[in-house]
């Protein structure tokens, strides 16, 4: 059977990743931010409700997977979710950002269902949107240029909102009634919606699922997960992906507030013609993730040479370094500020493509292991990765503004400024430090998996041969 993919197939695989990573990068760097700044929800508050909807929502990934394996359309497994939680995904996203005018108490109620909400929506169609990848084709050269291309359009996607919020929302802000940044927010997010749907539909239409689960297995929830306990690839790769997102998680939220209340100005230019302001947070979010994006291309060609397992490991390993040195940098470094940020995303973007392609692998070594096959199951422990790595930062943020001292829009003293800047390098270098730990132990290299992969080809040309 033919697997190779086209290039259309490709790009429409990456255009999901575009639709998802607008979302997740505005969440990651400006709700924090929104809760505290215009919400008006205290920043410890926020970190407790991060943790408390975030835990739960992780745990709610592993059964959206399981139900995906179990799903039997004229579509696929995992394409019919992507078509199906589209639009409830923009609609979430738009709610999220909404402030209705409610007291304190009111407030936190709304944050928390929202929030609760929008993250339900959001494994609901990523966790499939990940393991589609798992079964678009076996070729693990493919599986890497495949994930190449979702994470160039994730950071695509990622670059296109934070380019964009800050003076969408100052301009729109300014259109409605003078200054009424809320609803500047809220149209922002509306605009943001409409594109998340389309670039979705597309990933549905002209993506195909290829690889299906050997044809004697039956259904077994029990074996399924018996097989995730026994598989310590797994365990090492979830406890790696885990610390890389604390790692990008904190370095994300912490950079409104570093640019608000460590810089005395927050203003890096202004374009006459159309009256917007661009901050310097604006230039740092953009340069990171174009930096990102080099990190993403550079991952296959240093992979190929010297294999995912000490790209990995090297990367997270620089980012540290790195990040530590960031420490010392002030106001009048910007140009240093702007080189560190480009290296360290650098490093951080090659990660992200290697670590969906090291699942892909992992769901293949559990299938030449035991013979049982559980995409979803599997990915979801990436998408879980993601979403508990992304909790315990977003947590950790909250709470480190609250130990310092931070109170939202006022002068901050030098205690707060100090966690802020904590949070932008050594917090963060000890997280990339650990995952390098972790991966190191990591033991699927990829002649193992040139192994596997080929001996599973083989089985599936004699199972075809027996029907």
């Amino acid at each position: 059977m033919d697997q190779k993919l086209k290039l259309k197939e490709k790009i429409a695989y990456g255009f999901g990743d575009f639709a998802s990573s607008m979302f997740w990068k505005i969440f990651s760097v400006y709700l924090l931010f929104y809760y505290t700044d215009v919400f008006g929800i205290p920043a410890a508050v926020v970190g407790t409700m991060f943790l408390i909807t975030r835990i739960w929502d992780t745990a709610l990934d592993p059964l959206v997977g399981i139900i995906a394996d179990r799903t039997e359309t004229r579509w696929g497994k995992f394409r019919p979710f992507i078509l199906w939680v589209a639009v409830p995904f923009g609609i979430m996203g738009v709610l999220t950002f909404s402030s209705p005018d409610l007291g304190a108490t009111g407030k936190l109620i709304y944050a928390y269902i929202t929030y609760t909400l929008m993250m339900m929506v959001y494994s609901a169609i990523n966790v499939p949107y990940a393991s589609l990848m798992g079964v678009m084709t076996l070729n693990i050269k493919d599986r890497t240029t495949l994930s190449t291309f979702r994470f160039i359009f994730a950071f695509a996607g990622s670059i296109l909102v934070l380019a964009t919020a800050e003076p969408l929302v100052d301009f729109l802000s300014r259109a409605i009634d003078g200054a009424d940044i809320k609803r500047g927010w809220q149209l922002t997010m509306i605009i943001y919606a409409f594109i998340a749907v389309g670039f979705f539909y597309f990933t549905f239409a002209w993506t195909r699922e290829r690889v299906s689960p050997p044809k004697k297995q039956k259904n077994s929830l029990k074996s399924d997960l018996k097989n995730l306990a026994n598989n310590k690839p797994w365990f090492i790769l979830l406890g790696a992906g885990i610390l890389t997102l604390i790692f990008n998680s904190l370095r994300d939220g912490s950079t409104i507030f570093y640019f608000k209340y460590y810089f005395k100005s927050q203003e890096a230019f202004r374009m006459p013609f159309f009256n917007l302001i661009i901050n310097y947070s604006t230039l740092y979010l953009v340069l990171g993730q174009c930096a990102n994006i080099v990190g993403v291309i550079l991952a296959k060609p240093v992979s190929d040479k010297i294999g995912k397992k000490s790209t990995f490991f090297y990367s997270m390993i620089i980012a540290s370094v790195l990040s530590c040195i960031f420490y010392i940098f002030n106001e009048s470094d910007v140009m240093l500020i702007f080189l560190f940020q480009f290296l360290i995303s650098v490093c951080a973007g090659s990660i992200f493509p290697l670590l969906w392609s090291m699942y892909a692998d992992i769901a293949d070594y559990s299938e030449w292991k035991t013979g049982r096959r559980a995409t979803g199951l599997i990915f979801s422990s990436s998408s879980m990765s993601q979403k508990l790595g992304w909790t315990l930062g977003g947590a950790l943020t909250g709470w480190i503004l609250a130990l310092y001292g931070f109170k939202a829009n006022i002068a901050q003293t030098v205690e707060a400024q100090t966690g802020i800047r904590l949070m932008l390098s050594f917090i963060p270098a000890m997280a990339a430090l650990a995952s390098a730990v972790f991966i190191f132990f990591y033991k699927l290299n990829d002649s193992l998996m040139i192994d596997i992969t080929n001996e599973l080809a083989q089985k599936k040309v004699l199972e075809e041969n027996e029907y």
